[in-house]
């Protein structure tokens, strides 16, 4: 069945069955290799989206129930790394390992276009759910803190500016 797609920005047409979790889509489809495959069950976190602006567990929702909602993987958050999450996790050094990284990313970009100013209990409740084996919580509570005071004074595009419709230049 053929489906209309709006990721990072750029319409597709994909002709895949109706139940394929978008995971697969966005990974063996349209070749975008970010979001990763945790769990398959959407407890870790680790293929975590933006689907209209909120973090979405990319392996429990089929394709079918997207429709045309923009849809925003960790290359749709800038082109050039100069997303102030990115930029952030790069000055902290967030990542061990790496590999639930990019979901956590997307989980902090949803939570920083939503509450520019988060707060530890805001952190909190916004990444839980999102599991680090390598335990960078820590780091990646300090990596929100500052990619918010990136945002909030840079002329770098703000969270909120690419996180609803991952508009890249």
């Amino acid at each position: 069945m053929a489906f209309q797609l709006t990721v990072n920005g750029r319409s597709s047409t994909v002709d895949v069955p109706a139940d394929m979790p978008l995971l697969w889509v966005i990974r063996d489809v349209l070749k975008l290799k970010g979001t990763k495959y945790g769990c398959g069950i959407g407890q870790c976190g680790a293929c975590t989206v933006h689907l209209n602006g909120k973090a979405v567990r990319s392996c429990q929702t089929p394709v079918s129930a997207v429709a045309k909602a923009p849809i925003t993987t960790l290359e749709g958050l800038s082109a050039d790394g100069t997303h102030p999450v990115q930029l952030a996790w790069l000055d902290i050094d967030v990542p061990q390992c790496g590999y639930c990284q990019a979901g956590q990313m997307m989980s902090a970009a949803a939570l920083l276009a939503k509450t520019p100013k988060p707060t530890d209990q805001d952190i909190n409740s916004a990444m839980n759910g999102n599991l680090c084996r390598c335990g960078t919580y820590i780091r990646i509570r300090q990596a929100i803190h500052k990619a918010s005071e990136i945002a909030t004074t840079s002329k770098l595009k703000k969270p909120s500016e690419v996180a609803v419709g991952g508009a890249q230049e």
